[in-house]
C-alpha cells in the first residue's frame, strides 16, 4: 500500500515531469526546424518552384483555417452555455493546439523539400537526414503540444479529466477538417495530374508542363503532412484523456489514484522518440534507418516504462497492458508493410495482373485490400482481450496510450514521405539531372511504405481508442446517475449499432464524391491548358495558380457534408433516442469504420506501389499498356488511401468525443 500511496504523494511531480518533457520536445522541434532552415536551398529555379508550393500551402491554410476558426467560435459559445466554462475553454485550447501542430509541421515540410532536393545532387545520406529532420519537426511538435495542452488544463482544473474532455473534441474537430479538406485537395490535384499528364499527354510525373503539378505538390503537404499530424494529434490526446477517465481509485476515501499514469506513459514515449531520432541514420537505405530509429525508440521506451512502474510501485499488470499496445503497433506496421510494399507478393501480384488491363488491376487490388483487413483486426481484437485481461478497461486505455506514446518517431517517419515526394518534383522541374532523380526516387520509395504503415498504426489506434472512449462514456453516464442497459437485447442499442455501422460508408461516399467532382473540374482545366499544344511545346508557361485555386475551393465545398454527418449524428441519435442508442452508435461506427478504413488505406497503397513496381522496369516499365492500367488503378486508390480511408479515423473520434461531451445532458 505504501508504494501506491507514494504515487498519490507525487502527483504534482508527475505533472511537472510531464510538462518538462513536453516543453523539451517543443524546444527540440524548434532546434530541428532552425537546422533544416539553414541548409542550402539550391538554385534560383529550385527556389522558385519551392516558393510556388509554399504559396499554395498558405492559400489552402487561409481558407481552411478561416473555416475552422469560424466554426470553433460558434461551437465554443454553444458548449459554454450547455456545459460550462471549463469544457468550452478546453475545447478552444484543443482546437488551437491541433491547428498549430498541423500548420507548423506543414510549413517546415514545405521548406525542407527544396533543401532535400539540393542535397540529393551530392549525397543520399544527407538528403535522407534533411528530409527526416524536417519530418521530425512534425512528430515532435504534435506530441509536445498535445502533452503540454493536457498538463496545463490539468493544472488549471485540479486534475479533473472530466473537465478537459473538450480538449479532445477540439482536436477531433480540427482533425476532421484538415483530414477531409486536405485529402480532397491533394487527390483532386493528383488525379487530374495523373489522368491527363501521364495517361493522355504521356508526360512524366512532376513534369513542369503539367498545369496540376504545383497543386499536386501542395497537396502532399496539406494532405499527407498536415492531415496526418492533425489525425495523430487527435488520437494522441483523446486516448490519454479516455485512459484518465478510466483510471481506478486505488485508495478508499482518498483522491489519490492512477489518473496520471497515462500522462506519464506519454511523456516517457516522447523522450524515447527524441532519443530514437538520433539513431535514424543510414548511408544507403532509408528503411534501415527507420528500423534503427523505431527499434531504439521502443527499447528505450520499454526500459523507461519498466523503471517508472518499479519506482512508483505501480501494479505490474498495468506494465504488461502497455507492452500489449507497443507490440500491437509494431505488428500493425509490419502487416501493413507486407500488403503494401513492392518487395512482397501482394503488390507484385497486382502488378502482374495489370498486364491484362485496368479491370484485372482493379479487381486484384480490391482482393488484396479486403484480405489485408483480417490479420490487423485479429491483432487489435486480441490486443483488447489481453490488455483487458491484465488491467481491465483501464488496461485497454493504457495499451492504447502506450501504442501512441511514441508517435514522435512514427509521425517523423510519416512526414518524411511528403518531403521527399516534393523533393522529387523539384528535381524534375528544376532539371537537376538523372542522379539526383534516382536519389529522390529511392527516398520516395521508402516514403510510400512509411506513409502506408503509419496509416495502419493510426487506424488500429483509432479502433483501440474508440473502445476506451466507449468505456469512458459508460462511466460518465453512471457518474451522472443515468442508468443504461448496454446489451443487444435492448432495441435502442441495436438501433444505434445499425445506424453507426452504416455511417462510415455514407461518410466515405461523401468524401469520394467530393474528390470526384473536384478531379473532374481539374481534368477539364488541365485539358484546356494543354489543348493547343503550346504548353507541351514549352512555348507558354502553365497556369499553376488556377489549378491550386480549384483544389482549394473544392476542399472547402467538399467538407460540408462529411462534417455535418459527423457532428449531427451523435446529437440526433443521443437526444432523440437516448444514451443507449448513442452507445450503440459508438460501437457500430467503430466496428465497420475500422475495417473499412483499413481496406481503403491498404488497397490504395497497394495500387500505388504496384504502379511504382512497374515503373522500376518490371512487366515492361513506363509507357506500356501495363503501366497505363496501373496508373488507372492508382488514381482510384489515391482518394481511397489519402482521403476517405484515413478520414474515417476522424469520424470515429468526433462521434466518440462528442458523445462524451453530451452524455450528461441526455
Amino acid at each position: 500500500m505504501c508504494g501506491l500511496h507514494f504515487l498519490g504523494v507525487f502527483l504534482n511531480e508527475i505533472l511537472n515531469f510531464s510538462l518538462f518533457a513536453g516543453i523539451f520536445g517543443a524546444i527540440c522541434a524548434v532546434v530541428l526546424a532552425v537546422k533544416v532552415y539553414y541548409e542550402n536551398r539550391g538554385s534560383e529555379r529550385m527556389r522558385e518552384v519551392a516558393r510556388a508550393v509554399r504559396q499554395g500551402v498558405v492559400a489552402f491554410s487561409k481558407v481552411e483555417y478561416s473555416a475552422i476558426i469560424f466554426l470553433t467560435i460558434i461551437l465554443s459559445i454553444v458548449i459554454y452555455f450547455a456545459l460550462g466554462f471549463s469544457t468550452a475553454f478546453s475545447f478552444i485550447i484543443g482546437a488551437i493546439a491541433s491547428a498549430v501542430a498541423g500548420l507548423a509541421g506543414m510549413l517546415v515540410a514545405a521548406r525542407a523539400n527544396v533543401r532535400t532536393a539540393e542535397a540529393s545532387k551530392t549525397s543520399f545520406e544527407k538528403a535522407l537526414n534533411i528530409a527526416f529532420l524536417g519530418g521530425s519537426v512534425t512528430g515532435l511538435i504534435v506530441s509536445s503540444l498535445g502533452l503540454i495542452g493536457i498538463i496545463m488544463l490539468l493544472y488549471l482544473f485540479n486534475v479533473e479529466p472530466s473537465r478537459i474532455i473538450g480538449f479532445g473534441f477540439g482536436a477531433s474537430l480540427v482533425s476532421l477538417f484538415i483530414r477531409v479538406g486536405g485529402g480532397i485537395y491533394t487527390k483532386a490535384a493528383d488525379v487530374g495530374a495523373d489522368l491527363v499528364g501521364k495517361v493522355e499527354a504521356g508526360i512524366p510525373e512532376d513534369d513542369p508542363r503539367n498545369p496540376a503539378v504545383i497543386a499536386d505538390n501542395v497537396g502532399d503537404n496539406v494532405g499527407d503532412c498536415a492531415g496526418m499530424a492533425a489525425d495523430m494529434f487527435e488520437s494522441y490526446v483523446v486516448t490519454i484523456i479516455a485512459a484518465m477517465l478510466l483510471a481506478p481509485k486505488i485508495l478508499e476515501g482518498s483522491d489519490s489514484n492512477l489518473i496520471l499514469f497515462p500522462v506519464l506513459i506519454a511523456s516517457l514515449g516522447l523522450i524515447s522518440s527524441i532519443i530514437g531520432i538520433f539513431f535514424t541514420k543510414d548511408k544507403k537505405d532509408a528503411m534501415n534507418a527507420f528500423y534503427k530509429g523505431v527499434g531504439a525508440t521502443n527499447i528505450v521506451f520499454i526500459l523507461l516504462l519498466f523503471s517508472a512502474v518499479t519506482l512508483l510501485s505501480i501494479p505490474i499488470q498495468y506494465f504488461f497492458s502497455c507492452i500489449i499496445g507497443i507490440v500491437a503497433a509494431l505488428l500493425l506496421g509490419l502487416i501493413t508493410d507486407y500488403y503494401t510494399s513492392p518487395k512482397h507478393k501482394p503488390v507484385q501480384h497486382i502488378a502482374k495482373m495489370s498486364q491484362t488491363g485496368a479491370t484485372t488491376n482493379i479487381l486484384s487490388g480490391l482482393t488484396v485490400g479486403m484480405e489485408s483487413t483480417l490479420v490487423p483486426v485479429l491483432v487489435v481484437a486480441l490486443g483488447i482481450v489481453f490488455a483487458f485481461g491484465f488491467g481491465g478497461l483501464f488496461g485497454i486505455g493504457l495499451a492504447t496510450t502506450a501504442m501512441l506514446a511514441t508517435i514522435g518517431i512514427f509521425l517523423s517517419i510519416d512526414a518524411y514521405g511528403p518531403i521527399v515526394d516534393n523533393a522529387g518534383g523539384i528535381v524534375v522541374m528544376a532539371k537537376l539531372g538523372e542522379e539526383a532523380r534516382k536519389t529522390t526516387d529511392k527516398l520516395d520509395s521508402a516514403g510510400n511504405i512509411t506513409k502506408a504503415t503509419t496509416k495502419g498504426i493510426a487506424i488500429g489506434a483509432a479502433a483501440l481508442s474508440a473502445v476506451a472512449i466507449f468505456a469512458a462514456y459508460d462511466g460518465v453516464l453512471i457518474d451522472s446517475g443515468i442508468k443504461v442497459l448496454m446489451a443487444l437485447d435492448s432495441p435502442n442499442v441495436v438501433f444505434g449499432l445499425v445506424i453507426g455501422a452504416v455511417l462510415p460508408f455514407v461518410f466515405s461516399s461523401f468524401c469520394l464524391g467530393a474528390v470526384t467532382s473536384a478531379a473532374f473540374e481539374m481534368v477539364e482545366e488541365v485539358r484546356r491548358q494543354l489543348k493547343d499544344g503550346e504548353v507541351l511545346k514549352g512555348r507558354r508557361k502553365p497556369d499553376y495558380a488556377r489549378c491550386v485555386e480549384i483544389s482549394t475551393k473544392a476542399s472547402l465545398r467538399g467538407l460540408v457534408r462529411p462534417a455535418l454527418l459527423a457532428l449531427a449524428s451523435p446529437l440526433i441519435i443521443g437526444f432523440l433516442f437516448g444514451p443507449e442508442a448513442l452507445g450503440g452508435l459508438i460501437l457500430g461506427v467503430t466496428a465497420t469504420g475500422f475495417v473499412l478504413a483499413l481496406m481503403m488505406a491498404n488497397t490504395g497503397a497497394a495500387w500505388d506501389n504496384a504502379k511504382k513496381y512497374i515503373e522500376e522496369g518490371n512487366y515492361g516499365g513506363k509507357g506500356t499498356e501495363t503501366h497505363s492500367a496501373a496508373v488507372i488503378g492508382d488514381t482510384i486508390g489515391d482518394p481511397y488511401k489519402d482521403t476517405a480511408g484515413p478520414s474515417i479515423n476522424a469520424l470515429i473520434k468526433v462521434i466518440g468525443t462528442l458523445s462524451l461531451l453530451i452524455a450528461r445532458l441526455l
